[in-house]
């Protein structure tokens, strides 16, 4: 009995293990191999997804950073048109009081020559008008002392006294 049971535990022995072989194969063919695969492609994917992640977390950084030169750029190029503008401004402005400046500086010359003018031809005018009411004057006066013969030699003679010959 010792020896039946003896064969029958190396019998078994054998046979177990002859199981566990055919099934440690085809536990391997049939379902290892694609759990292995299938968590191989998985953990590939999974790479790559992070990968992918880390690419898009990169390009939006210097896209961030990109936007925020491009940013600062226009603000800089802001500041540079509105100093230009107000330079522009202040010029505009400075020559348009110097052209006002300058065009009252003619009104006021041109008023000026015009009131002498004025003033001149009032002077004249007003000369011509004495000298006229002088005439008339000496015209009546003349006439009223011709009328005497005495008179007139007298004017005469102071006339030519008065009278200077050079």
């Amino acid at each position: 009995m010792e020896k039946l049971i003896s064969e029958f535990s190396v019998g078994l022995f054998f046979w177990q293990t002859l199981l566990f072989l055919t099934l440690l194969f085809l536990l391997r063919k049939y379902a290892w191999k694609p759990t292995l695969d299938a968590v191989n492609e998985r953990e590939r994917s999974i790479e790559e997804a992070l990968e992918q992640a880390e690419q898009a977390r990169n390009e939006l950084k210097n896209l961030k950073e990109s936007n925020n030169a491009l940013l600062n750029e226009a603000r800089e190029e802001r500041d540079v048109l509105m100093k230009e503008a107000r330079t522009m401004k202040n010029e505009i402005i400075n020559e348009a009081k110097n052209k006002a400046k300058e065009d009252a500086e003619k009104i006021i010359t041109s008023a000026r020559e015009e009131i002498k003018n004025e003033k001149n031809k009032a002077i004249e005018e007003l000369k011509n008008q004495v000298a006229d009411f002088s005439f008339e004057i000496a015209e009546k006066v003349i006439a009223q002392k011709l009328n005497d013969a005495d008179k007139q030699n007298e004017m005469v003679t102071s006339a030519l006294n008065e009278i200077n010959f050079n």
